[in-house]
């Protein structure tokens, strides 16, 4: 699971991204998003792909995104992203 999190005490503003892939039963990949303001459970999508390469480059799209938008990796460096 990858965590991000934009703070901005200026604006009252804490909010948090955290993206996952997981397996379906039926062997798709699921790009899971849930995002909201921290302390709370947030919104959550999921995005079915049928190859797993897909899920892994969608995941490190919305990663660019967040970051272009403020939003820090928790825990660091970004993680590799794999097939």
């Amino acid at each position: 699971m990858i965590v991000l999190r934009r703070i901005d005490n200026s604006c009252n503003m804490a909010r948090f991204y955290a993206l996952s892939i997981e397996r379906s039963l039926f062997g798709e990949s699921i790009l899971i998003r849930r995002w909201g303001r921290i302390g709370t459970h947030g919104q959550r999508r999921e995005d079915w792909f049928r190859a797993s390469g897909d899920a892994a480059a969608a995941l490190g799209d919305w990663v660019g995104r967040k970051e272009r938008r403020g939003y820090q990796l928790i825990g660091g460096s970004r993680p590799a992203l794999t097939a």
